[in-house]
């Protein structure tokens, strides 16, 4: 079994996931990789808190709230998230 990182298409995709389930209607295609999540997408506290707790989940990345500027985009989300993840 080879041990591999979290890629960054599979960070992406996470990072979606976890966006829809905040935002169900949300356009993924209009939202630029660079662009403010919780401004673009108008997340309050709970709901930043719940896509954090929802991409924790998915990627197996522990997340702490030190690390919350880290998720100001998708970008930065996927960079964070790649760098974090245990081998699988």
């Amino acid at each position: 079994m080879t041990d591999t990182a979290l890629t960054p298409e599979a960070a992406r995709a996470a990072v979606a996931t976890a966006i829809l389930r905040i935002v169900p209607d949300a356009d993924l295609d209009d939202l630029d990789d660079d662009a403010r999540l919780r401004s673009e997408l108008e997340l309050d506290s709970l709901d930043f808190l719940s896509f954090v707790e929802l991409l924790s989940s998915a990627t197996g990345v522990r997340i702490d709230e030190a690390d919350y500027p880290a998720l100001a985009s998708t970008a930065s989300c996927i960079e964070f998230l790649t760098s974090r993840a245990p081998a699988r």
